[in-house]
């Protein structure tokens, strides 16, 4: 038997046991439809067939499969109007938040502090700070369409905000603490929010941080807040004194209340996510109660086979897509397990150490995290008792072949469910089937109701590398982008192909499974954490020492290179520069937002429209010949890109 250190990459590393292919979320969605008399094959390859050949047909019976709650009136489901005007089951009301909090009994959370403190907060006590919160938001006012806005850790009191806020057809949104006051601001500015729920400070890597200061400037700036709600019980540091009404969170949750839905329409505003940043200000993505529900749920039960009952980690703050995935699994009747502060602190190993105390079923990580964790040597079969583990998700960025070796050398004999989506979707394009055998550095296939295919620039499809597309609707595609007249949208997706939707991702289909190549486009994507270079451009081109800059990540095999390149003002010392750069971006963003190298240039090239060539640079960084990245006649500095090329073949020349 060949050993997981020896497979090659593209061979078969893991086989499903068949015995159990009916337990699985595949097999039981393939058993209710036979008892529909719906035909659709014996395996998952004519299963995905069927839902994108009859997708209304899909989409209707997968409703009814997840047990989701319809009101209002029957009909189509969904208009036939082009992407991105399809709208979803029109007339059908429901709420997201209902979905996720009635029939269930036991332990919904379970919450682990850094320092290693452990609660569990039950289904009825869930159920009733929820429904506390929601009188106490409902008494000031808010209501359907009201904004309500988190700066918090991830901790219960986000998951129940969230909840709240969606029950009254509020629409959330939350930052994570360790965003600088400016990327929240842009933020948040743009929702006019009435309330706020805020933590003075949080935990991270053993200390307490004070973010005071940064609340108080956060505030000055959000004029339409009528309310904040102080969220302290997992800092030392106490509210601060404002103009704003406010209470602490004991205080909003302290008056028992009935548990009361609103039903809203299927496409009434849920939540906001914001985009990285990447061009201007950070783009407001807007995904509906349903849309979000049905995708959440299908990404869940089909494709992370979770079971009611079953323990869920996924290693995210609560800026990222992947937090609320966390908080959907209270949807299938699964216990979320938050991890406050630095998971991977005081080491890495900490995550294996927390999936094995609390006997998690379905652990989701980074690319970067399982690298990490190779190159560290760690073995956490051996280290740890992961007996409860079937299944590790593994996103954010594309998991190397030796990726995939260490896992199955060092983690155990359990499904490696790769998978890639976007926030922009709240959900995946391609991923993975517990039914489907898993070959080494391959993606197992594309999800369920998802027409995704590799296009060439020419709009053509193929097998080989290309653009990924996606051909038909999806239910969670944003509603739009916050105040956005459609023009941001239509060029974030569609300007490349008229009416199907471009990612910005490569793809290649190949009879193993699918590859992702990484972005097509210049957002930084560091191990997973999506970082936006306008928000570096803002904190470092406000120095006097820095005329212009430019940040690109470039996926170099399993490694990420992020550089920032700088160009000084006249007389600027670089000494001194890099040390205030440094500095400034760490005060005004986060750490994780470091750059890998500063590196200092003589210019910055640009399009002749004065775009920045983010992109080129990024390739030339990627071994791609100068000739082949930019017309030398679009370039407003042809002979300064050539500064570019030649740093990236120096790099190349001394890298490993």
């Amino acid at each position: 038997m060949i050993t997981s250190a020896q497979a090659a990459d593209g061979e078969v590393i893991w086989q499903p046991d068949p015995a159990f292919a009916e337990e699985t979320g595949v097999g039981r969605f393939a058993a209710f439809l036979e008892g529909r008399n719906i035909e659709v094959g014996s395996g998952y390859e004519e299963l995905w067939q069927w839902s994108v050949d009859e997708p209304e047909q899909f989409w209707e019976l997968f409703a009814e499969f997840a047990g989701v709650d319809f009101g209002g009136t029957a009909g189509p489901v969904c208009t036939s109007d082009a992407m991105p005007h399809t709208r979803w089951f029109p007339g059908r009301t429901l709420n997201f938040a209902r979905h996720l909090l009635e029939g269930h009994e036991g332990t919904a959370l379970i919450g682990i502090a850094e320092d290693g403190t452990r609660e569990e907060v039950s289904w009825d006590a869930l159920r009733r700070d929820v429904a506390s919160l929601a009188a106490y938001l409902r008494a000031r006012g808010v209501g359907k369409g009201d904004r309500v806005v988190g700066i918090l850790p991830n901790v219960a009191e986000a998951v129940v905000g969230l909840l709240a806020a969606a029950s009254v057809g509020a629409i959330w949104s939350v930052c994570a603490p360790e965003f600088g006051p400016g990327a929240i601001v842009t933020r948040f500015a743009q929702l006019d929010p009435k309330i706020l729920l805020a933590a003075p400070g949080y935990r991270l890597g053993g200390k307490d941080r004070d973010r005071r200061a940064e609340l108080g400037d956060i505030i000055a700036q959000l004029p339409t807040l009528e309310h904040i709600i102080w969220v302290g019980r997992h800092t030392s540091m106490p509210g601060i004194p404002t103009q704003v009404p406010a209470v602490a969170w004991e205080q909003a949750v302290a008056e028992p209340a009935e548990l009361v839905f609103e039903e809203v329409e299927f496409s009434h505003p849920l939540w906001v996510l914001f985009s990285s940043g990447t061009t201007g200000i950070p783009k407001g993505i807007v995904h509906g109660h349903g849309g979000a529900l049905l995708e959440e749920m299908k990404m869940l039960l089909i494709h992370s086979d979770l079971r009611p009952g079953d323990r869920y980690l996924n290693v995210a703050s609560t800026s990222w897509v992947l937090w609320n995935s966390l908080v959907s699994a209270l949807g299938v009747g699964a216990t979320a397990v938050l991890v406050d502060g630095n998971p991977t602190f005081p080491s890495i190993d900490r995550v294996w150490q927390i999936a094995a105390a609390e006997r998690v079923s379905v652990l989701g990580v980074g690319a970067g995290f399982v690298h990490a964790c190779a190159k560290a040597s760690l073995a956490p079969m051996h280290d740890h008792d992961l007996g409860a583990l079937k299944s590790l998700q593994v996103t954010g960025s594309p998991l190397s072949a030796d990726g995939y070796r260490w896992v199955y050398g060092k983690v155990g004999d359990l499904w490696l469910n790769s998978m890639s989506g976007g926030t922009d979707i709240a959900s995946i394009f391609v991923g993975g089937s517990p039914t489907l055998p898993v070959h080494v550095g391959y993606i197992q296939g594309p999800a369920l109701g998802v027409r995704v295919e590799s296009w060439d620039e020419a709009g053509n499809p193929t097998r080989g590398k290309g653009e990924l597309v996606v051909t038909q609707p999806m239910p969670s595609m944003p509603l739009s982008f916050w105040g956005d007249d459609g023009s941001r949208y239509h060029e974030s997706y569609f300007a490349m192909y008229p009416g199907v939707w471009r990612h910005g991702d490569f793809i290649e289909f190949t009879l193993r499974g699918i590859l992702i190549h990484g972005r097509s486009d210049s957002t930084l994507n560091r191990h997973g954490l999506r970082l936006g270079s306008a928000d570096i451009y803002a904190v470092v081109e406000s120095l006097p020492d820095v005329a212009e800059a430019l940040v690109v990540g470039a996926e170099l095999g399993t490694d990420y290179y992020m550089p920032l390149f700088v160009h000084l003002a006249d007389g600027a010392d670089q000494s001194a520069a890099r040390e205030a750069i440094a500095r400034s971006i760490r005060e005004n963003l986060s750490v994780r937002y470091l750059p890998d190298d500063i590196v200092f240039m003589p210019g910055i090239p640009h399009t002749r429209t004065g775009k920045k060539l983010e992109v080129p640079v990024k390739r030339l960084l990627q071994g791609s010949p100068l000739e082949t990245v930019a017309d030398p006649g679009s370039v407003d500095n042809a002979g300064l890109l050539e500064e570019y090329a030649r740093f990236a073949l120096d790099r190349q020349a001394v890298s490993p």
